[in-house]
């Protein structure tokens, strides 16, 4: 094998997702999203989890096959990100620039013209987090295939509890997405560099730096208490995302219902509109964000190694991300909800982490 060849591998792993999202047997479920034209709401394809298990399999029975190495997508990661970098070039200027124009040049390039673009039943936004998190998925695979090859006789437990939790993040992910058609990316954004590069680029190969940094390492013997410390952090942030995504999408599915049984919908409301305040969203406006970061730190801490910088990155990422959104989403609603928000706000105070901010 080649540089040529470890440059071309996000392409046909992208291109095979992309046939595989289009041959395999899916749901077909409307969105919240509605189309501008018609008023409808948008319809997705949904087999994400199909997709990823299919492509996963395809590497792993190929690697014992012999046919390519165990830790192939390690051995060509540079080379693999820069021909990331290109594919995620290539698909922005190609979305953006066939769009009419919204804005000056250098903002619809980053932010996009286009906000939910879809042809020939493909959606761009569930594609490109589709094809992300496969991506993603092979790295860690990968990766931690190259730890164990290089460390057989003592591995790291860290590296290998961090690649079972990352897996998860990304099986999950892929079972609930219908759940994330009534999130903030797909109804607020739009389609260019930010979205478009970073699904094909940067959440593949920048959300396992962790893995960059330690999948070499020896193992560090970490003590037991900290690995649980770790594994407590993930799920009790998992909790809080996934349970806070799950009460808003019954709510605006099925606003009567109870969360799992339990938790009764309680709102505010006027003209109209009504706000969710109860359950997980009684503890802050925003408390998924909460959810993901502390999977983020969970996450860092499994690999064993505090003191290294570079995984750490990984949850400033989520903090240099998610509060800029939290401002932006509140001056959003801010101006869609008028007073009824300012009412929201004095039943919900805190933004992101209950009784601190």
């Amino acid at each position: 094998m080649t540089p040529l060849f470890g440059f071309l591998l996000p392409l046909f792993v992208y291109a095979l997702v992309l046939a595989l999202h289009l041959v395999v047997p899916a749901r077909r479920v409307d969105g919240y999203v509605r189309d501008a034209a018609t008023g409808r709401p948008l319809r997705y394809r949904l087999n994400g989890l199909a997709v990823a298990a299919i492509t996963v399999a395809l590497y792993v029975l190929a690697a014992r096959r012999g046919l390519v190495a165990w830790d192939l997508f390690w051995t060509w990661r540079w080379h693999a990100a820069a021909g990331a970098c290109v594919v995620g070039l290539v698909f922005t200027l190609a979305i953006v620039l066939s769009a009419p124009r919204r804005g000056a040049l250098a903002a619809d390039l980053y932010l996009g013209r286009r906000d939910n673009p879809q042809r020939a039943g493909v959606d761009a936004k569930m594609f490109l987090y589709l094809a992300g998190a496969v991506m993603l998925e092979l790295n860690v695979v990968s990766f931690a295939a190259h730890h164990l090859l290089a460390h057989p006789a003592d591995p790291s437990p860290g590296v290998l509890l961090y690649a079972v939790l990352f897996t998860f993040f990304v099986a999950e992910y892929l079972t609930f997405e219908e759940v994330h058609l009534y999130t903030y990316d797909f109804f607020a954004e739009r389609v260019g560099f930010k979205l478009g590069w970073g699904c094909l680029v940067f959440y593949p190969f920048f959300y396992c730096i962790g893995l960059w940094a330690t999948a070499a390492r020896p193992n560090p013997h970490t003590p037991r208490p900290l690995l649980a410390l770790a594994v407590a952090l993930f799920f009790g942030g998992w909790m809080l995302s996934r349970g806070a995504n799950l009460q808003k999408y019954l709510f605006k599915t099925a606003p009567d219902r109870r969360l799992f049984g339990l938790l009764a919908p309680v709102t505010v409301a006027a003209g109209g509109k009504q706000l969710l305040c109860s359950g997980f969203w009684r503890l802050s406006r925003h408390i998924n964000y909460l959810g993901e970061i502390a999977m983020a730190v969970g996450l860092t801490l499994a690999l064993g190694w505090p003191a290294a910088p570079l995984p750490w990155l990984y949850p400033i990422y989520y903090l240099v991300l998610l509060v800029p959104r939290q401002h932006a989403d509140d001056r959003r609603c801010a101006a869609k909800y008028g007073a009824l928000w300012d009412e929201y706000c004095r039943r919900v105070p805190y933004r992101i982490v209950p009784w601190i901010y």
